[in-house]
């Protein structure tokens, strides 16, 4: 049985009302960074490592959608957070999913940030062949193609930084643990369950972002009752680093909203 000291590392910071914060395969609780620090100004931000990234890669446990979420509310009680809105990315977006269908009276409203609901045959076979790239060349097989899959060549030019940051990150990773981690996204299906959920959900996706497409995203709007979608123009999967003003203004438009207020945000 896991102790206190063994609970997934967090970090708390702002005031307002209770924000969580889940990031994505092979990041930790610093990728969301500057979306936090904006939206720091109205939210009490919770912000966790999952196993197996960032601070907590030494943490052992189940690699699966209903561990991460476990997680995630085990972090929530710990923090002494009852009820939260919740915004998760990529990764974090399915296991957003999860918490929302299987824990609804935790959170009031959700964002679904470049995230998958369910694959095509297609699409998982893709999984898997990543997969089996990974075992074979290690993590510095895709850190090549990771500028591309991630960042919009504009950017890249303009920061190459941030993209060697990135690919020294990934080079980082415990590789077992990002290959379990990373497995999730070939092996769950959260479909048939997205109608039941009941918050009011905003599904956002970049328009250009080959990992967690616009398919998707439309899937998932079409799916959660009453759901909001919005199509990030010309951006890759890198929506935290590329747009985060941006994204801070929706996230924090749309979790200020009165249920009784304006409804009526466009697609696009």
């Amino acid at each position: 049985m896991r102790t206190k000291d063994d609970l997934i590392h967090y970090r708390r910071e702002g005031r307002g009302a209770p924000l969580v914060l889940v990031h994505g395969v092979g990041a930790n609780l610093r990728s969301w960074d500057r979306v936090a620090e904006v939206l720091s100004q109205d939210f009490d931000i919770l912000r966790l490592d999952l196993r197996g990234h960032g601070d907590s890669a030494v943490i052992d446990g189940e690699y699966s959608i209903d561990a991460f979420a476990a997680d995630v509310i085990r972090m929530m009680d710990e923090a002494g957070v009852e009820r939260a809105h919740l915004a998760g990315f990529s990764l974090g977006g399915l296991i957003a999913q999860r918490l929302a269908h299987g824990w609804p009276d935790r959170f009031d409203r959700v964002v679904i940030l470049s995230a998958v609901a369910g694959r095509t045959d297609q699409e998982r076979e893709k999984v898997v062949s990543r997969l089996q790239m990974i075992r074979e060349g290690g993590i510095e097989a895709i850190t090549g193609a990771a500028q591309d899959r991630w960042f919009t060549e504009d950017f890249a030019k303009r920061n190459p930084e941030v993209i060697e940051r990135r690919i020294a990150e990934l080079k980082a990773v415990d590789l077992p643990s990002y290959l379990e981690a990373y497995r999730v996204f070939g092996t769950t299906e959260l479909v048939d369950t997205l109608h039941e959920i009941a918050a009011p959900t905003l599904v956002m996706t970049g328009e250009c972002d080959v990992g967690s497409n616009v398919r998707m995203a439309e899937t998932m709007h079409r799916l959660i009752p009453g759901s909001e979608l919005r199509i990030l123009p010309g951006l890759k999967h890198s929506v935290l680093v590329e747009a985060s003003d941006q994204l801070a203004g929706y996230i924090g438009e749309f979790l200020k909203r009165d249920s009784e207020g304006n409804q009526g945000m466009a697609n696009g």
